[in-house]
């Protein structure tokens, strides 16, 4: 379940690094004023909030769990 997980994780970091790339591309290309930016930035923010709902409800249900810090 860990590697399910974790490949969740990693995939929705892959779309929301994605997502910022594409308005970063429409804020440069884009001259004609259209709400590509918003939308794009609107998926990061909601892709966000679900990867941080995610890693909650990933940690309280035991299915990852933080690495203790070495001295």
């Amino acid at each position: 379940m860990t590697i399910f997980i974790k490949a969740i994780i990693i995939l929705l970091l892959f779309f929301i690094f994605f997502s910022l790339g594409s308005a970063l591309y429409f804020l440069i290309h884009d001259k004609s004023g259209s709400t590509r930016i918003v939308k794009a930035l609107t998926w990061r923010i909601g892709l966000s909030l679900l990867l941080f709902a995610l890693l909650l409800v990933a940690f309280f249900l035991g299915w990852i769990t933080p690495h203790a810090m070495i001295r």
